[in-house]
């Protein structure tokens, strides 16, 4: 499974969330590819999940990605929510 994290440049708050998510996955004993993009690279990216925050990653949701709409980045138990429903 892949999982690719966005934010506006790819570059902070993306790093961040990947770092969480890779500790989530940790903590529920699930294994995945994690990595991090920007929203422009990301729309011609495939993954299996799409995660970034609400306002940014709502801009891939096309009916098609698995999205994690997040609204705090460093809720650890808000990712393994979102987490959960693709696992």
């Amino acid at each position: 499974m892949k999982i690719l994290v966005i934010c506006g440049n790819g570059l902070g708050s993306s790093l961040i969330i990947e770092m969480n998510v890779k500790k989530a996955l940790t903590q529920t004993g699930k294994e995945a590819e994690v990595s991090h993009t920007d929203l422009a690279t990301a729309r011609t990216e495939q993954a299996d999940i799409y995660v970034g925050m609400n306002d940014i990653i709502r801009q891939l949701d096309d009916g098609q990605r698995n999205i994690i709409a997040l609204e705090n980045v460093m809720n650890i138990e808000e990712i393994k929510k979102g987490l959960s429903q693709y696992f």
